[in-house]
């Protein structure tokens, strides 16, 4: 292919002789790029042409006339040849998937299902304490959002793992409790306390997943861990612990009926 180039001072000077492209004119002729051997062995060349005002640019294959008068040399990105060898060519695997180790991507379906076994366990608080017998509609108010939230974050999981092109492995549910009564701390101290106990567990399986991370060097799952997940984790912690609090307070009856109020009130 050969492109004719016309100088810039032509279009200043209507004189100026227009050249053909077959005479000394400025030139551009380069080799296919479906060639890894043309990319290998072209270079881009500078040559003088008639006139004082016209350069001839050429990039022409290896041989006695291609070494370069100025010293650019188009050479083939070898690291980019190097990353297209590892693009896999079968269908069953991920296109977009790079520097995700196995540790990582299951260490990711672990804290998918620690949020959906959490979200679960929210839920059963929930079908309790809306009981018409029970009527703390605050409290069941309460762990219904906190049961959406956590199915949010295994939600959130399972996005970012087919996103590093990871495969999401669902595993089984644990049953909950049904029953919060509690002779001694009644039945909302009790879930309370529950829930506080499942938060901090929920943490501690986040520091291990970013442990993981980290010790394989995956700077991206650390940061989404980070940013996305812990300071919420910390601030999920003191709210309960605030809540836990105040209801060993208030007692239970008609204190646990105010707490219940409170919450019923909160946007």
């Amino acid at each position: 292919m050969l492109l004719k180039t016309v100088p810039s001072c032509s279009l200043l000077n209507p004189h100026v002789e227009t050249l053909s492209p077959l005479s000394q004119s400025s030139s551009f002729s380069f080799s296919p790029l479906n060639s890894s051997a043309a990319l290998a062995s072209s270079s881009l060349r500078f040559s003088p042409a008639k006139r004082d005002t016209n350069a001839v640019v050429c990039a022409t294959k290896g041989g006695a006339n291609s070494k370069p008068l100025i010293g650019v040399v188009f050479e083939p990105f070898e690291e980019v040849k190097k990353e297209l060898d590892l693009v896999p060519t079968v269908p069953q695997l991920s296109l977009a998937r790079q520097k995700f180790v196995d540790e990582c991507e299951a260490a990711i379906n672990e804290q998918i299902n620690v949020e959906y076994n959490v979200s679960y366990v929210y839920h059963a608080m929930y079908a309790y304490f809306d009981r018409d017998n029970v009527a703390l509609k605050g409290i069941a108010k309460f762990f219904k959002e906190s049961s959406e939230e956590e199915r949010d974050h295994a939600e959130k999981f399972m996005e970012y793992q087919n996103k590093r092109g990871g495969r999401v492995r669902l595993q089984s549910i644990v049953m909950p409790l049904s029953e919060f009564d509690h002779a001694e701390k009644g039945d909302a101290l009790y879930a309370m306390e529950l829930a506080l106990s499942l938060e901090k567990l929920t943490n501690e399986k986040l520091f291990n997943l970013h442990s993981v991370a980290d010790r394989n060097k995956d700077v991206h799952l650390v940061d989404f861990v980070e940013s996305e997940f812990l300071t919420e984790q910390v601030e999920a912690i003191k709210k309960i612990s605030e809540y836990v609090a105040q209801l060993r307070r208030v007692g239970k009856g008609h204190g646990t009926w105010h707490f219940d109020q409170m919450l019923l009130d909160e946007a």
